[in-house]
């Protein structure tokens, strides 16, 4: 049966991929940008773009919450744990090593001495708080919307059982807020070094969220948004829908992970969250600036929770590694093999952007997938196809 599924799936991939060749029209380019790195990683471990023709381009955008991090929210961390001997810092694995000011990252920070635990869940936080009454546990928590609602679930938890030691460090992200901003960019609005014609809405923030939110910057920005599954034909589906829509001139938010995603999105986790969090003013984004609406904070009913509040934390401003080109393919301006840095000095092991370390940052999926090796010999390939 697995063979049988695995020729069908062959069979669907290249009926879609001969369907986009018949529908990109020769005169025209196509750069259709995926916001999130599990697409990016998706077209690089299967081949996808090698299935495109020669003008039909994929743009990698912000890809993950850990790549557009900026170093001065990771630095106030750092400083919290280091000055203070009581705290206990909690996050997910891939946040560890994204490199912060002067090369320190807080996976340095624990070889140094400082309590930092990765945990896989804000329930494993939860229970170092419980375990540890006379500590101070602090949850750095980051995400995009899919990963908000658990975090509103740990602080109604930890109000319900009276866990006055515990706290969140709040870096949740809004997707709506940073595709708009980069369409407002002069990148796109000048047509200088980014041209996006259409965008691949992220399936799992949409689970949550839902298709509503797209549609305004779809109408105002006049550009098409398709929200897409995760595995290889998703994409391919969702490809051929976005060059359907631009080449009838509409610019609607269309949902191919339908069997997933509502237009409504998941109504429980929206109040949930509502109940728990409030926006920011602004919120800076690495690679993007600061971005108006684009994040959440605690809001007072919980204040005792928010460790920006139980803590002095001021504000760190801290600037990226000047040689690192991370900021720029975050906004989809570049590529990774147009930084200097990518594959020479900065690699898995020795990582000097957040593009590098994240799981799901474009320059992993570069480097994991080998696909920078041979990238222009590819493009000449599907050029001679077409």
């Amino acid at each position: 049966m697995k063979y049988i599924d695995e020729f069908r799936q062959h069979d669907l991939a290249r009926t879609l991929a001969d369907a986009i060749a018949r529908e990109a029209q020769g005169d025209r380019s196509y750069h259709l940008m995926e916001f999130c790195g599990g697409h990016t990683h998706a077209i690089f471990r299967y081949g996808v773009q090698d299935l495109m023709p020669a003008n039909v381009t994929f743009v990698h955008g912000p890809g993950c919450p850990v790549c557009v991090l900026p170093v001065g929210r990771i630095d106030q961390a750092m400083r919290l744990v280091e000055q203070h001997d009581h705290v206990i810092l909690c996050t997910y694995g891939d946040l560890l090593r994204v490199p912060a000011s002067g090369r320190k990252s807080l996976l340095k920070a624990k070889a140094a001495g400082a309590d930092v635990r990765m945990v896989y869940s804000t329930t494993d936080a939860l229970k170092i708080a419980r375990d540890n009454p006379e500590r101070e546990v602090v949850f750095f928590a980051i995400g995009f919307e899919t990963t908000t609602p658990p975090s509103a679930v740990a602080v109604k938890q930890a109000h319900a059982e009276g866990l006055k030691n515990f706290s969140i460090f709040s870096n949740h992200l809004l997707t709506p807020a940073a595709i708009q901003n980069i369409l407002e960019s002069p990148e796109v609005r000048e047509l200088g070094s980014v041209r996006i014609d259409g965008f691949f809405g992220p399936s799992h923030v949409s689970s949550i969220i839902g298709t509503q939110p797209y549609e305004f910057f779809a109408e105002e920005f006049q550009r098409p948004v398709v929200i897409a599954g995760f595995e290889p034909l998703d994409v391919m589906q969702s490809a051929l829908m976005l060059i359907r829509q631009i080449n009838a001139g509409r610019h609607e938010v269309e949902n191919e992970y339908t069997r997933v995603v509502t237009r409504e999105g998941n109504v429980k986790a929206k109040a949930l969250v509502a109940e728990v969090f409030e926006l920011r003013r602004s919120f800076e984004w690495r690679g993007l600036g600061t971005v108006p609406y684009s994040a959440f904070k605690v809001k007072e009913a919980y204040a005792g929770f928010d460790c920006e509040r139980r803590f002095d934390m001021p504000a760190v401003a801290a600037a990226d590694n000047k040689g690192c080109e991370c900021p720029a393919i975050l906004r989809g301006a570049k590529r990774p093999t147009d930084c200097k840095l990518f594959a020479t000095v900065c690699t898995p092991d020795n990582p000097l952007g957040s593009c590098m370390v994240s799981s799901e940052g474009a320059c992993a999926a570069y480097w994991s997938y080998g696909r920078f090796r041979g990238a222009a010999a590819n493009h000449d390939a599907r050029r001679s196809r077409t």
